[in-house]
């Protein structure tokens, strides 16, 4: 399977093209600073900084970059790892990075469905629970970046 991906029209096109892979690789870097960015700000709200405004007002918006950020993210990320997948898979970086992606999204659903993440985003309290999330969201999500920056590093 991983030939297959390695051999498709589109990995070729990104392997062979001295100005594709460049601009998917910078379109991956500022989708990665949209997720990162939102994500941040949303944390360290929840952990009390930035109290002027309330996280019922930042929540829905940054939610929203976020989420388009991870989406751009996805789709990018696919496209460059579909030029070496073999070599990717065989990184510890690499697989670190997909391990602190899949926490971190562990995380976010445990968050949504955590009922004190409701009243936090309706202008309630911020209870003990969210603020753990956003500790524990901080820490995987820079991690994870760390992590896909020393994947270069350990080729």
């Amino acid at each position: 399977m991983l030939d297959a991906i390695a051999a498709s029209p589109v990995a070729a096109l990104l392997r062979d093209s001295a100005v594709i892979y460049p601009l998917v690789n910078a379109l991956h870097i500022i989708s990665i600073a949209l997720l990162l960015g939102a994500i941040a700000t949303l944390d360290l709200r929840l952990l009390g900084l930035f109290s002027r405004q309330s996280a019922a007002a930042l929540a829905p918006a940054l939610i929203r970059v976020a989420a388009a950020g991870l989406g751009g993210a996805v789709v990018t990320g696919a496209l460059l790892f579909s030029t070496r997948p073999a070599t990717y898979l065989a990184n510890p970086a690499f697989l670190t990075k997909l391990a602190l992606l899949g926490l971190g999204l562990i995380n976010v659903a445990i968050l949504r469905f955590n009922p004190a993440w409701a009243r936090a985003t309706d202008g309630g309290p911020i209870a003990p629970s969210v603020r753990v999330s956003a500790l524990v969201s901080l820490a995987v999500w820079l991690g994870a970046i760390l992590a896909g920056r020393w994947i270069g590093f350990l080729e």
